[in-house]
């Protein structure tokens, strides 16, 4: 048990620490982008503003992948051992498995936007 538990710890650090990195970098990409646009042409500035759209679309929906891979994880475990003890609450189960797959789909809806807005 106590292996499993420092996996879930680990995974969750992981986790905390590449979005704290990516914040931390799309924080500091308008200062990024402001030089590059002073330095060259506003040409290499579109170009890298595309690829900071690209970066955060790809960790919006990587990131989100994983903490729903993670929640599914846990309440689906969860949902197994209720569901041998308690075969009628099926429905109710699958609604919490649900909300957790949610959160993949947000991130999904986010990096589209994303998206949507560098076209």
């Amino acid at each position: 048990m106590k292996k499993t538990l420092g996996a879930a710890a680990a995974l969750t650090a992981l986790t905390l620490f590449v979005g704290l990195a990516a914040t931390l970098l799309l924080l500091a990409a308008p200062q990024a982008l402001a030089a590059a646009d002073a330095v060259a042409g506003s040409a290499k500035g579109a170009a890298l503003d595309s690829s900071w759209g690209l970066i955060g679309a790809a960790l919006a929906t990587g990131l989100s992948s994983l903490g729903a891979g993670f929640a599914v994880a846990k309440v689906g475990t969860a949902a197994v051992g209720a569901l041998a003890e308690k075969p009628e609450l099926f429905g109710r189960l699958l609604i919490f498995i649900g909300l957790a797959e949610g959160i993949a789909i947000y991130g999904l809806i986010v990096s589209i936007l994303i998206l949507n807005r560098l076209a």
